[in-house]
């Protein structure tokens, strides 16, 4: 994936942190920020499940972008779910 240089605004102490943290690791400061942000954002979550999955023919059929269109619909659909559920308690 295609990295963006940035600049960040944030706490000393937490930027101190990170570098302490990434040289314990032996890793650069901004590797280890980036896993923190898609460990936080969930962005790791469909690689995990992807790994831990048994094989299934009717995944295996689809294309990438059909996976990822599927996920996205599963997505909405719960959200909207909780739209709901929290509608209904409002009432």
């Amino acid at each position: 994936m295609p990295k963006t240089r940035t600049t960040l605004t944030i706490d000393e102490d937490i930027l101190r942190s990170t570098r302490v943290a990434a040289a314990h690791r032996g890793i650069k400061e901004g590797d280890l920020i980036e896993e923190a942000l898609n460990r936080h954002l969930g962005l790791g979550v469909f690689e995990r499940l992807w790994e831990n999955q048994q094989p299934d023919p009717e995944f295996d059929a689809m294309s990438e972008d059909e996976l990822m269109d599927w996920v996205v619909q599963l997505q909405h659909g719960i959200r909207n779910e909780r739209r709901k559920q929290a509608r209904a308690r409002r009432t």
